[in-house]
């Protein structure tokens, strides 16, 4: 069985409560549950990890590798922009990952249009709300 890990980085803790008309109005733990649903469905384990915090995001992704996870998915949150150790910690795993974003990037403030932690990654899913993760729950399960 195919191990699977989303990380959820700053902020998203707030999904469902804040910018609704960008981020739309579930929550994150609506979000979790039907990742957790199509995750049964795939015959996948998923597991899920939420932070605040750099440095706690880039220990998850080391521990993923220890621990042998299968794929991860992950929404950087704001840290996509700007963090260079968090690229790190996604290119220095031999793990398959995929960026997800509610949001489409390439359409909001100028800052926001580029992801410095996308080039460690597989591939991008940007602007498809919570069926981005979806699509990248689905892609991990297949390759």
């Amino acid at each position: 069985m195919k191990n699977i890990l989303i990380i959820n980085g700053p902020n998203l803790n707030f999904t469902g409560v804040r910018q609704k008309n960008i981020y739309g109005d579930k929550t994150i733990d609506d979000i979790n549950d039907i990742l957790e649903y199509e995750a049964k469905v795939l015959g996948v384990s998923l597991g899920i990890f939420s932070s605040n915090s750099e440095g706690k995001l880039i220990y998850e992704l080391q521990e993923a590798y220890m621990r042998g996870i299968s794929g991860i998915i992950i929404n950087p949150g704001a840290l996509t922009h700007y963090s260079y150790a968090l690229m790190d910690a996604i290119d220095a795993i031999d793990i398959p990952v995929v960026e997800v974003h509610l949001s489409n990037i390439y359409k909001r403030e100028e800052f926001r249009r580029g992801s410095v932690t996308a080039k460690a990654c597989i591939g991008l899913i940007s602007g498809l709300g919570y069926y981005g993760y979806i699509l990248a729950l689905k892609f991990l399960s297949d390759i």
